[in-house]
C-alpha cells in the first residue's frame, strides 16, 4: 500500500539518552533509549517517541516532534534480511497520517521494532 509521508526521519544509531530531554518530560515519563538522527535525536520514553530536529545554520532553532504511542495504528519494518541493512525502514500508520523512518547502517532493525512493540502493546 502505496501512501505519502508527513514526515521522514533517519535514526543513525543508538546513543546515550541526551540529559536534556528531560525538561521535555512530563511527571512520571521516563526514557527509554534514545538514537541520532540526521540533526539531532530521537527519544522513546514510557510514553513517547520524541524527535528533536535542529533547525538553520546554527542548529539553535530546534522543532520537536511528539508522538503519544497511543496514536500508532499499525508499524511495518522492511529489511534485506541482514542485522545492519542501509536500506532498511520502519513505517508508522498514525491517526495524523504515515511516517517514515529511515534506519541507518548502524542501527539495529530489530531493537526499533522491539521498542515501538513494547510501546504500542503494553
Amino acid at each position: 500500500m502505496e501512501t505519502t509521508s508527513i514526515t521522514a526521519w533517519t535514526f543513525m544509531q543508538e546513543i546515550p539518552v541526551p540529559a536534556d530531554v528531560a525538561d521535555l518530560m512530563t511527571q512520571g515519563e521516563t526514557p527509554v533509549a534514545a538514537f541520532k538522527t540526521f540533526r539531532d535525536s530521537a527519544v522513546f520514553t514510557t510514553k513517547r517517541l520524541i524527535v528533536r530536529d535542529a533547525q538553520g545554520i546554527t542548529g539553535k532553532k530546534v522543532e520537536i516532534y511528539s508522538l503519544p504511542y497511543s496514536r500508532i495504528d499499525m508499524w511495518s519494518s522492511e529489511n534485506a534480511g541482514r542485522l545492519l541493512d542501509v536500506n532498511a525502514e520502519i513505517e508508522l500508520w498514525t491517526r495524523a497520517g504515515h511516517i517514515k523512518i529511515k534506519v541507518g547502517k548502524g542501527t539495529d532493525i530489530r531493537r526499533l521494532d522491539s521498542l515501538i512493540a513494547w510501546a504500542v502493546l503494553q
